[in-house]
């Protein structure tokens, strides 16, 4: 048996919506933990976390902290809501950081700045990886296909993209809110869609809102990693945010994103320009079980405790 200090963390949630939950493992100085039991832990939390994220202490004079995610499936190489949650714990629990105005924070996308806004607005911001933007996008009516959507459903007043803000993302722009929310593609067929065109998400957008005062609608799918939907995302926003940044779609300093199938209480994300340039999102996270993960060496799996 291996023990691990463990959280479960909803990232984004707000009043009514619940987030995106993420699993937050912390490895005290020196203590290891070997791929394959991060791969494991991941996958006994299938169902229950969409990631997990492993953090340990950073390299002197690099970077504060340092963090890897795994999906049930596989290594993710960026997850923002996994960072929203761990850092916002982070901030809050840890008197080293409480009140460091920002901190560094080594990913497999390279280092990111971590804003502590917790005691202005309640709210941690990340700075999404810088964006790399490709030209490849698959065809309209094949698209429109593998989200089971009819082709009059999508936008034509703004082309599709494909952006990587921390990982490959289709942005796919939808006409009414109500072909956002209705959208429901299979697991199986939107996986093999996203796998063919070399995406690991698949994102879906409209200019209308449930709620006044938001500038979007968004819904993330995230089959490539082992599950259909994700609530709520960081990176996937990220990229929407860069790409419609290109388009001149984005001019104001802030964008807030409403998220998910639920018009009643969709879950929010918040994007941020900084005046020195690049992007970064927002939230906050709500810890909902603290304690210890029991890695089983064995064959009974772990669990939580």
């Amino acid at each position: 048996m291996k023990r691990y200090r463990f959280k479960k963390i909803d990232a984004f949630a707000a009043a009514g919506s619940s987030g995106n939950p993420a699993g937050y493992v912390r490895l005290s100085p020196g203590e290891q933990i070997a791929d394959r039991d991060m791969q494991q832990i991941a996958r006994e939390l299938k169902g229950f976390v969409s990631e997990a994220g492993f953090l340990c202490d950073g390299t002197p004079g690099e970077c504060d902290l340092s963090i890897r995610y795994f999906s049930c499936e596989r290594e993710v190489e960026f997850c923002g809501h996994a960072t929203i949650a761990i850092m916002d714990d982070v901030v809050r629990s840890d008197d080293r950081f409480r009140n460091r105005e920002s901190l560094l924070l080594r990913t497999n996308k390279g280092v990111v700045t971590v804003l502590n806004r917790t005691g202005e607005d309640g709210m941690v911001y990340i700075r999404a990886p810088d964006p790399e933007f490709s030209d490849a996008r698959p065809d309209t009516r094949e698209t429109a296909a593998a989200l089971a959507l009819d082709v009059r459903e999508i936008d034509p007043a703004i082309p599709p993209g494909v952006v990587n803000a921390g990982l490959d993302t289709l942005l796919v722009p939808l006409a009414s809110l109500d072909a956002c929310i209705r959208c429901s593609p299979d697991y199986a067929t939107l996986r093999a869609f996203a796998l063919a065109h070399a995406v690991d998400v698949v994102v879906i957008y409209t200019r209308e809102t449930a709620f006044p005062g938001h500038d979007l609608h968004s819904r993330v799918f995230a089959p490539t990693f082992g599950y259909l939907e994700d609530p709520a995302t960081g990176s996937g926003n990220a990229a929407l945010g860069n790409f419609l940044i290109r388009q001149n779609l984005w001019t104001n300093r802030t964008l807030v994103i409403e998220q998910g199938p639920d018009r009643e209480n969709p879950n929010i994300v918040r994007l941020l320009r900084p005046k020195d340039g690049g992007l970064m999102f927002g939230g906050r996270g709500q810890v909902r079980i603290d304690g210890e993960y029991v890695l089983s060496t064995g064959d009974s799996p772990g669990q939580p405790e």
